[in-house]
Formats: structure tokens, C-alpha cells, sequence
């Protein structure tokens, strides 16, 4: 049996999806325009098809939506703290990416377990990291750049667990263009931290990955990420 979410054209899904977020889109703190979901990641997933999940997948949506939101909070409370275009322009990537994850939760006919409230999360172990870093980036910025690094480590680490486990076509694709996106974060922040003369050594991942990472080229792919160098320009989602 399959689940499906079919939506014909980009203004349908605009209408039925975002504008039918809007109002928990407003009290978790997101703005609920039509330009967050970006054409490209909307038009790849018009029509999303699951198959079904296995449990370990679907507990991998919700952990994956919590945890994009850990990073669209943290850096939205970072960019207030120190106005930084890096935080602001990574934060809006982190909605687009919460909302892709919610198209896999609907298309599977799971509960959103996002909660309104900014810098709340139902996961235990986000509410810990959320709450260790907000203190530790309250601190000084390098402090908040270091904590935005951590969290796109920690990103990139579970999207590829998240992939491992799944032959799910819809759910593969998301995580793909996820990944893609979150390593350019990674090397967004590791710039800005070289730029302010810190020698950024990875807390989760080894050197060596780390190091590919960061050294390769932003990367475009069917759904490039516009935020890897903190402008918002390039290859849009």
C-alpha cells in the first residue's frame, strides 16, 4: 500500500501547503510566506510518494523535523544576539528544509511533532543540545559560529544514517538535498570562523571527512543550496 500527497503545480501546493501551515508557522517563530519553500524543492516534490515506512524510517522523519527546527531556532536566536547575515540567511534554509521533511510526514500520515513555541522541542536530547549551545553561543560570537558548526555536523552525520535506512524514493530525495545543503552550511560557518582568524576543529565527525567537506566546492545539485556562503545567492533552492 502506498501513502500519496498529489499536488498539481507549484501555486497548489503554495496554497494548500504553506498557506495551511501559516498559523504554526507564525507561532513557531517562521514567517509563513511563499518564498520559504523555494520552486525548485517544490517542484521536484509536487508529487510524493511513500511507500511504506519502516518504523526506524519514520521515527527518522520526526527526529529530522525537530532537528532542522533546532537549527532554524538556534540561528534565528543567534542572528537577534549579533545580527549576522550568516545566521539570518542559514535560518530561512532551515524552513525550507522543516517544510520538506512536514511533505514527508503528511505524504506518510505521521504527527507533526514540531511545537509552536521557539527553542522547544519534544525530543529530549534536542531540547539538551538546543539549550547547551544557546548558553554557549550567548557567550561571544565565535561561540555561536561554533555551535552553528556543530549543528550542521550533526546534521550531515544523521541525514546520512537517515539515508542508510530507507529505499524510499521521496524520502531519499529530501535527505539528498538536505545533505547537500547542510554541507555547505558547514563550510559557510567554517569560513566565517577562518575570516575571524579560529582554526575550527569538527566536534562530531573525524578530521579527514571533515576536511573533504570544507575543501570541496558549494555544491548545486537538483536542489543547490543558495545559503553556503551566508548570501542567499548562487545556486537556489
Amino acid at each position: 500500500m502506498k501513502t500519496r500527497l498529489m499536488i498539481i503545480g507549484v501555486g497548489l501546493i503554495l496554497s494548500t501547503f504553506v498557506e495551511g501551515r501559516a498559523e504554526s508557522f507564525r507561532n513557531s517563530g517562521l514567517t509563513s510566506t511563499k518564498t520559504e519553500v523555494s520552486n525548485r524543492l517544490v517542484a521536484e516534490n509536487l508529487n510524493v510518494v511513500t511507500e511504506d515506512l519502516s518504523e526506524g524510517v519514520k521515527a527518522g522523519l520526526l527526529l529530522m523535523r525537530e532537528e532542522e527546527k533546532l537549527a532554524h531556532d538556534l540561528y534565528t536566536a543567534f542572528y537577534d544576539l549579533y545580527e549576522m547575515r550568516i545566521f539570518s540567511n542559514i535560518s530561512s534554509s532551515e524552513a525550507t528544509h522543516m517544510a520538506a521533511v512536514l511533505l514527508l510526514l503528511n505524504s506518510a500520515g505521521l504527527e507533526d511533532p514540531i511545537k509552536a513555541e521557539s527553542g522547544a522541542f519534544n525530543n529530549s536530547e534536542l531540547q539538551n543540545a538546543y539549550d547547551k549551545l544557546l548558553n554557549s553561543g550567548k557567550k561571544s560570537l565565535v561561540e555561536a559560529l561554533n555551535g552553528g558548526a556543530y549543528v550542521e555536523e550533526l546534521d550531515i552525520l544523521d541525514l546520512e544514517e537517515q539515508l542508510a535506512l530507507t529505499e524510499d524514493e521521496s524520502v531519499k530525495s529530501v535527505y539528498s538535498n538536505l545533505l547537500r545543503a547542510s554541507r555547505n552550511h558547514l563550510r559557510a560557518f567554517n569560513r566565517v570562523l577562518d575570516n575571524n582568524g579560529v582554526d575550527y576543529k569538527p566536534q562530531l565527525m573525524s578530521q579527514d571527512v571533515f576536511d573533504e567537506i570544507v575543501n570541496g566546492e558549494n555544491e548545486c545539485g537538483a536542489n543547490g543550496n543558495g545559503h553556503g556562503k551566508g548570501h542567499g545567492r548562487g545556486c537556489n533552492k
